[in-house]
């Protein structure tokens, strides 16, 4: 499904026309276009050469990506939308969650890491009391689930950070939980594992509860999964 007119309209901006000093070159493409190219790769994770024929070629929606992502504009995109769904009441910072999702590393490249299925990418992602993403990071799999969270954390959307932040058992650590509190002011929640004790979680109370990595370099994959937090933002915009 291709962008709506409301969700082009936000996200258009980033594709602005570029002209050459000179005059010469091809016109630019159309900006709609080429986004709803980007997103289908996004949406299907196919080579960027399998794009159908309906959109430009594949080429030019692969090269306006990256200039996009380079560039930082889909970075302030996301901050601004989160802005916007927090001014408006629609984020819930009082709870938030963290987990990590693997994405098998076709093309090799760096940021990865071994795994016991092969060489992979982690993403980390923490999502508001709602489930709407606050903060995006990749890292190699390797890591153990406590290393990147801080600097995922770091890189939040808003200024503001949650006050509670919900892990599950592989977050469990004593070391990680004085660092959050000491760096961000942050109450770290994570169940004990069976190593430690019964109790359900730190602090007593019960829980609440990108597939494939395609590009080689790290940067463009962060910049597909920020692209898919755009998606999510844009429904409550």
């Amino acid at each position: 499904m291709d962008l709506a007119d409301a969700q082009g309209a936000v996200l258009e901006p980033l594709f602005r026309p570029q002209r050459r000093v000179d005059g010469r070159g091809r016109p630019w493409q159309n900006t709609r276009a080429v986004l709803n190219g980007v997103l289908w790769i996004l949406r299907t994770g196919a080579p960027w050469h399998d794009l159908p024929r309906r959109y430009p070629p594949y080429q030019t929606c692969h090269r306006r990506f990256q200039q996009c992502r380079r560039s930082g504009l889909l970075t302030r995109l996301l901050q601004k939308s989160a802005e916007d769904l927090r001014d408006r009441g629609k984020l819930d910072l009082s709870e938030s969650f963290i987990d990590a999702s693997f994405s098998s590393a076709k093309k090799r490249g760096s940021a990865i890491g071994p795994t016991y299925r092969s060489k992979d990418s982690k993403i980390m992602a923490i999502s508001d009391g709602h489930v709407l993403p606050i903060a995006v990071h990749a890292a190699s799999a390797s890591a153990h689930e406590t290393k990147p969270v801080e600097a995922t954390l770091e890189r939040r959307l808003l200024r503001e950070t949650p006050e509670r932040l919900i892990g599950d058992r592989a977050y469990d650590s004593d070391p990680l939980d004085a660092r959050m509190r000491q760096r961000f002011g942050v109450e770290f929640v994570a169940p004990h594992t069976s190593m430690r004790c019964r109790k359900a979680t730190q602090d007593g109370r019960v829980l609440r509860h990108v597939v494939i990595r395609s590009e080689y370099c790290p940067e463009n994959f962060l910049g597909m999964v920020q692209h898919a937090c755009v998606l999510i933002l844009l429904r409550y915009l």
